[in-house]
């Protein structure tokens, strides 16, 4: 019988994404000499493969590279929904934006869901796309006033939705917005054809290359790997979830990273399809999905900021235990977590990274809403670099800063990460490594100072510096993920240290038994 995870029965013990899972792709090596393109795009995601292709296929010489393996970051462990129904923003959006730019917004990424749909059928890919009625619900008086709201919006805007008082699915809901001929997908198997398409044409791949945080400008755009290659090229997408470079914008500040988790369930009853998501939190993601010819259903949700989840195994179980009340779990054979970067004011960061580099340009904070946001990213970034004039450019550029609600949120945010440092930075630790039981991490004290300690199923012991090494705060044990987590701008380290997620660059400093630090050169 295989172990499995917290108080569950059926909860795999291993953490994998169905998507990486049963997808096979072919490991491309890492940049080992200096090289030169019309273009480097930095993340191998749905936007980084996206535009590669486009580009390439343009004519033009690209490079792609990724600091792990193509597709397997948040591309990876999406829920692979094509909407633009991104919960209940369009409301919100007129508010703050008025009328015109929210119409852009939902116009931007209905044409990424075309934009899907016909690459699909022009390149014949067989990734299991599927038109979908798309659902947001709403079981609170709260939440049913602001559905209304949305729908006003939609009429507003002139987007198809219907109100609902009820919805296919046995949960008992104030109302609901239907918005249909949206889709779901295989997303790895979609990227992959882009991807070799975009290597036919005389692309370039390169994986598990970290690059630097510097770059320089000049009459070419210069970056350096972390062992010193150089990709010269004359222009630059920071196509990497987080932006590895700043380029001075103060990125930091202006997004928050998110952890949500999903888990695939054979259901006990059958699943009436559709695509949904919870209007209430805690959030509740729901989409069918076929696993080795099984009809199955992934359901996703239990948000919260990155290195602030108590227990993360409980939020497995909080999804198991809404499946087993809706219909029923036979098994469990996938569990798996994503993490996403939302901007002060909900909309993503599109174009150049500041207004003072020229040939700099970023895509991130896409709010949960990838699958969508990423194609309409790639969409807009191919003309930008192209020097063609797009609709959308000024609805996310990088560069605009709204007061409301921009500033409020500004501030949150950043006592939000001060409130972790100095609480990081100030608690007492009296745990001792002679506690730590096996497959276990936590926070110990070693001679007096703070350390974390990971001890394997066979007794090995994973010493680190808690200490992150990106601004300074001290990071978290993520028990279920068995990860070290940073609670104040999200980086994500494994057991040994290495960066999984930025925007850390550099590891966390291995420590043995007695806090001296061991030699570091032989790490990658």
């Amino acid at each position: 019988m295989q172990p499995t995870l917290g108080g569950s029965t059926k909860l795999p013990m291993n953490n994998e994404s169905y998507w990486i899972g049963s997808t096979t792709t072919s490991p491309q090596p890492p940049l080992s000499e200096n090289i030169e393109a019309d273009v480097a795009i930095v993340g191998a995601g749905i936007t980084g493969v996206t535009l590669a292709y486009l580009l390439q296929t343009q004519g033009r010489s690209v490079v792609l590279l990724d600091a792990g393996r193509a597709l397997h970051g948040t591309t990876g462990h999406t829920t692979a929904k094509i909407t633009v129904q991104h919960g209940l923003i369009y409301n919100e959006l007129i508010a703050h934006f008025g009328e015109e730019n929210a119409k852009a917004y939902y116009e931007m990424n209905r044409k990424a869901l075309q934009f899907v749909g016909d690459t699909v059928k022009q390149l014949g890919i067989d990734c299991d796309f599927e038109s979908e009625d798309a659902y947001v619900y709403a079981m609170t008086e709260k939440s049913d006033n602001q559905l209304r709201g949305e729908y006003d919006a939609y009429l507003q805007l002139g987007i198809p939705g219907e109100l609902l008082t009820s919805i296919p699915l046995p949960i008992n809901v104030r109302s609901a917005l239907k918005l249909s001929e949206q889709a779901q997908f295989h997303p790895l198997n979609y990227l992959k054809v882009l991807l070799r398409k975009f290597t036919e044409a005389g692309g370039r791949l390169y994986e598990n290359t970290r690059m630097d945080e510097k770059i320089e400008e000049g009459e070419k755009v210069r970056l350096r790997t972390l062992d010193g290659k150089e990709v010269a090229c004359r222009q630059l997408a920071v196509c990497s979830h987080y932006p590895f470079y700043d380029g001075f914008g103060l990125y930091f500040t202006r997004i928050h990273a998110e952890r949500s988790y999903l888990i695939a369930v054979k259901p006990q009853t059958s699943y009436p399809g559709g695509m949904y998501i919870s209007a209430d939190d805690p959030k509740r993601s729901l989409r069918s999905v076929k696993i080795d010819g099984e009809p199955m259903v992934l359901i996703g949700g239990e948000n919260h900021k990155t290195g602030q989840g108590e227990n993360t195994a409980h939020h497995y179980e909080a999804l198991e235990q809404f499946g087993t009340e809706l219909f029923g779990v036979e098994r469990i054979p996938y569990r798996w977590s994503a993490q996403d970067w939302t901007t002060l004011d909900k909309l993503p960061y599109i174009g150049p990274i500041t207004s003072s580099h020229a040939n700099v340009w970023v895509a991130t904070g896409y709010h949960k809403w990838g699958m969508s946001n990423g194609t309409a990213a790639a969409l807009l970034l191919k003309d930008q670099l192209s020097g063609v004039d797009n609709p959308y450019s000024d609805i996310v550029t990088p560069s605009r800063f709204k007061v409301d609600p921009g500033l409020k949120h500004l501030l949150t945010e950043n006592f939000d990460v001060a409130k972790h440092f100095i609480s990081g930075k100030l608690e007492a630790v009296d745990r001792r490594i002679n506690e730590l039981q096996h497959g276990k991490g936590m926070v110990v004290d070693v001679d007096g100072k703070r350390a974390g300690a990971y001890r394997d199923e066979k007794g090995k012991l994973y010493l680190v510096d808690t200490t992150c090494t990106h601004l300074g705060c001290e990071v978290s044990w993520n028990d279920s993920e068995r990860s070290w987590d940073c609670p104040c701008h999200g980086s994500r380290f494994d057991i040994e240290g290495a960066v999984l997620e930025g925007p850390a660059i550099k590891p966390l400093r291995q420590l043995n038994y007695n806090e001296t630090a061991v030699d570091e050169s032989a790490r990658p």
